[in-house]
């Protein structure tokens, strides 16, 4: 009974997310962020925080290097491009795959330690590699340029069936559907799905369970007998992956791969969308990526004429005092408008945003009445016979 329940509640989960990520377009509409680049980005970094969250939200394992992994995606999508395809398939398969393996590597040395010392590792092979993309890795990663697509690459497969493009270079596609617009975002939103629904069943299953295990008393499991190594890489490798697989979309919506995102700052970022959002629950580090991209695309693009035009419904004294007090919030100062969300939501909120919705939803919510024990029922209705 107990299975059926938690099914048919996993199922409920599914199709509400589905039926949000596909009328996105609809009900974002009211804040702006309806167009399809920012779209894409929602889903894009969705994917990113999902497959962190896996890492960090199950294992406790804080990583301050998994942008590496979105740069070698966006890398190897590129390189499938320019050499074989502008199809996205083999792009999106061979990202999955030099990510997958070299975080292999990575955390096969990371994983030797942990705590503190597992975040610095990470940290240091990051800037390693940013690094190596921008100076002796120059003839893969065209170094500060980066790599871009041009009319005289080889494409293979495309010019062995087609006629070669000598007007403009050729857009990304799956089987002649071009990925921008709408139809780019709605290929990501189907990818994002697919990628919440894996993530739906590592945190039900077996495997899952271990890695919460594993961050609750990792000493404890090591007592028993138990070897967590193992399960810390497949982890590890798991949410690699997941951000090689973004970035590949990112190249598949602008075909074009550069070291900015192996940076630190990249991988703050996705530490900050998760626990922004809800270390460790399914939904939040989407709904944290989501909001960070917001800040990052709205609140940014608000320059001081926009601000006036946006308070121009106030009185011309009050309009001028309203927007100087909030100019250093929008604009080139979007970051300290999400420094001061974020601190509000870690104080008041440390679950993040998902524990702050289920706290007001069970505010709301009617409480249960206790039914009264038998026993004591009973009792009492003696008491008061023999006092009668």
């Amino acid at each position: 009974m107990m299975k059926q329940t938690s099914a048919t509640k996993d199922l409920i989960i599914m199709l509400v997310f589905i039926a949000a990520v596909l009328t996105a377009p609809i009900w974002l509409t009211p804040i702006g962020a309806n167009y399809p680049d920012l779209l894409q980005k929602f889903a894009i970094y969705g994917i990113f925080a999902i497959g962190f969250n896996i890492l960090f939200g199950l294992t406790g394992y804080l990583s301050f290097g998994h942008a590496v992994f979105l740069g070698i995606g966006s890398y190897a999508a590129v390189w499938s491009f320019k050499l074989l395809t502008m199809n996205i398939l083999p792009a999106i398969l061979f990202a999955v795959m030099w990510s997958g393996l070299f975080s292999v590597i990575l955390g096969y040395i990371s994983l030797r330690r942990s705590g503190i010392y597992f975040s610095i590792l990470t940290l240091a092979f990051a800037q390693m590699s940013y690094n190596l993309a921008y100076s002796v890795l120059t003839p893969i990663t065209n170094g500060e340029t980066g790599l871009q697509l041009r009319l005289a690459d080889p494409r293979y497969i495309d010019n062995m069936f087609t006629k070669a493009v000598s007007e403009g270079i050729p857009s990304t596609n799956l089987f002649g559907i071009k990925m921008s617009g709408y139809s780019g975002f709605y290929f990501c939103a189907v990818v994002l799905i697919i990628c919440f629904w894996i993530s739906l069943k590592i945190f039900r299953s077996p495997f899952g369970l271990t890695l919460s295990g594993i961050k609750s008393n990792q000493h404890r499991m090591k007592y028993t007998g138990f070897n967590p190594r193992p399960y810390l890489l497949a982890a590890f490798v798991i949410s690699g992956m997941y951000a090689g697989l973004a970035g590949a979309l990112l190249a598949v919506t602008d075909p074009l791969a550069g070291a900015e995102r192996m940076q630190w700052t990249a991988s703050g970022e996705v530490v900050l969308m998760t626990i922004l959002g809800g270390l460790g629950t399914l939904i939040g580090p989407v709904i944290g990526a989501g909001v960070i991209k917001y800040f990052e695309n709205i609140f940014s693009s608000i320059g001081d004429q926009n601000l006036f035009e946006m308070l121009s419904w106030l009185p011309e004294g009050m309009q001028s005092i309203v927007a100087y007090v909030i100019s250093p919030f929008v604009g080139s100062g979007w970051h300290l408008t999400l420094g001061l969300v974020f601190m509000l939501i870690v104080i008041f909120l440390p679950g993040g945003l998902v524990s702050g919705f289920s706290k007001l939803a069970s505010t709301f919510r009617p409480k249960k009445k206790t039914p009264q024990p038998v026993a004591s029922t009973v009792s009492n209705a003696s008491g008061t016979k023999e006092g009668e």
